[in-house]
């Protein structure tokens, strides 16, 4: 199972929490990554493409399933959360809301408002994997294309973790991940590979405030903290925006 995440957004560049907003594509960036994806996956089998069906996923596949000749199969169970009332609002506002303590703390317990619950989500994309194994033959590689919650859920299963701990994971936009599954266990060879050098990073910007940019903060989120302190160790919904 290789698991991409769809490219930069313009919801992504924006600083906005997209969720399940018509009209978000990929931006410009965004769009060279879906072409470098196509040219670094199309010499390895890939037997099946699935996607979410949201704009954004289905234009990060569509030079590789070009490149490939194979269809898109489009599954709901892909879709990013449903972030209620929070969807379309600026990350900078976002930080300052009590249910953000809750989304980096304790992520099992966080139901957005008029929206979809994280441990709902996990339930629904773990599901949505273990279909597409039992439709598959023996020694097939499938490739799906979701979102940054959705594919940080999927490696959390695979790795027997507690959803609690999913924000340490990061997911970058355009990164693959790769579990491979056997009758036993899955094993996870892959995470949040972009391609990029290995190169020593600083500490990650912390999530933007309406004095800032967008820059997302992408570490672990242990402990809960009080608005406005430091958020450096907070983890962005939706993904790190790179």
């Amino acid at each position: 199972m290789v698991l991409v995440r769809h490219g930069r957004s313009t919801s992504n560049v924006a600083g906005t929490l997209a969720g399940r907003t018509p009209g978000v594509e990929l931006d410009e960036q965004g769009r060279e990554q879906a072409d470098t994806l196509a040219r670094r996956l199309r010499e390895i089998r890939i037997d099946r493409l699935v996607s979410s069906p949201l704009q954004r996923c289905r234009q990060t596949l569509a030079p590789l399933a070009a490149a490939l000749d194979l269809p898109v199969e489009i599954d709901e169970q892909l879709l990013e959360v449903d972030y209620g009332a929070w969807s379309g609002r600026k990350l900078s506002e976002l930080l300052h809301e009590p249910l953000w303590r809750v989304v980096q703390a304790h992520p099992s317990a966080a139901v957005f408002p008029q929206g979809e619950g994280l441990a709902a989500m996990s339930t629904r994309a773990a599901d949505a994997i273990r279909r597409i194994r039992q439709s598959a033959t023996r020694d097939v590689t499938v490739l799906v294309c979701s979102h940054g919650d959705v594919i940080k859920a999927i490696l959390a299963d695979a790795l027997g973790l507690h959803l609690d701990a999913f924000q340490r994971i990061v997911v970058a936009p355009a990164s693959v991940s790769v579990i491979r599954y056997t009758p036993l266990r899955p094993f996870v060879e892959r995470i949040n590979d972009t391609g990029d050098p290995i190169l020593a990073k600083p500490p990650p910007p912390t999530v933007p405030t309406d004095e800032t940019a967008k820059a997302p903060g992408t570490g672990p989120a242990d402990a809960p903290a009080e608005p406005g302190s430091d958020t450096s160790s907070d983890a962005v919904p939706g993904g790190v925006t790179g």
